[in-house]
């Protein structure tokens, strides 16, 4: 009778094992991180430190807003 409980309880040890290992592989990888760095520059009207891609450059500086390249360079 023992023998009989033991194998179900090492059963379902390896059930457990098994269902685990494979929510595991659904689970999808953890996110990779982007090499690609950008440039940051600095607004020349306030100082704020923005993407290069989001910067408007006007007259030779970069600048956050459309309102701080018209206030222009402080």
């Amino acid at each position: 009778m023992f023998k009989i409980l033991l194998l179900i309880a090492i059963g379902f040890v390896v059930l457990a094992v098994i269902r685990t290992y494979q929510r595991s592989l659904n689970r999808p990888s953890a996110p990779t991180r982007e090499t690609a760095v950008e440039d940051m520059v600095k607004c020349a009207h306030c100082g704020v430190n923005l993407p290069r891609s989001e910067a408007i450059y006007s007259g030779g500086d970069f600048f956050c807003t459309p309102e701080h390249r018209q206030l222009g360079k402080k």
